[in-house]
């Protein structure tokens, strides 16, 4: 008679495709997989959706190229976020929203919005827009995915190595951000020298932390 192995088998009967061992284990250590799945959700709408504000912020750092220059550093790394847990969410039989309106609504954070009224037309009235008011909603941004990470690190902490490992890999690039936005805005609106301990990206979003494995070169 062979030896009985250990984890040959589990509370997921054999051949049975409707549920996943990967999530019964989760449970068995008390974390909601389902809880957590729609925590991933609003977390990488905030991702996908700063990805999308970042763009219109970086615009309109005209003539501030050096401060463009890390904004897209952080906008590139935010959608490397977003593209790394998207699988996880299937994993844990989860699914994007089909609308994107539903998806950015459910974002854990606030929008990242060029910090100016529209004029009569419609447009982006900048009449008064200065640097410092578009590095402080950046800021602020950041400030959010911080939070929400670390949520998402306290929640999987020993009950899910998978997501866990996630999560502090990207609050480790969100963290960079921070450090970058105060050094810039301390400079830009305090006159204040307050390093980041920062120079730069080998290439733009590189994202050393998150970036998952690269199998073509639309990864």
């Amino acid at each position: 008679m062979s030896e009985e192995k250990s984890h040959a088998t589990g509370t997921v009967e054999p051949g049975d495709t409707s549920k996943r061992v990967g999530m019964e284990v989760i449970r068995e250590r008390g974390l909601d997989p389902e809880e957590l799945r729609e925590k991933l959700i609003d977390a990488i709408g905030a991702e996908f959706t700063t990805y999308y504000y970042y763009t219109n912020l970086r615009m309109h750092l005209a003539g501030e190229e050096d401060y463009k220059e890390i904004t897209e550093d952080a906008r590139l790394e935010d959608r490397a976020h977003f593209e790394l847990v998207v699988p996880r969410i299937y994993e844990l039989e989860g699914s994007l929203p089909n609308d994107i309106r539903d998806f950015a609504d459910r974002a854990s954070c606030p929008d990242a919005e060029v910090p100016t009224p529209m004029d009569d037309s419609g447009g982006f009235d900048t009449s008064e827009l200065e640097v410092e008011d578009i590095l402080e909603v950046l800021l602020e941004a950041e400030r959010c995915a911080i939070r929400t990470w670390s949520e998402i690190c306290d929640m999987t902490r020993g009950a899910d190595p998978r997501t866990y490992d996630m999560a502090q890999r990207i609050l480790n690039e969100e963290m960079d951000h921070e450090a970058w936005f105060i050094e810039l805005l301390s400079k830009e609106r305090d006159d204040e020298i307050n390093p980041a301990g920062h120079f730069a990206r080998g290439e733009p979003g590189d994202a050393p932390y998150s970036t998952n494995n690269r199998f073509n070169d639309s990864a």
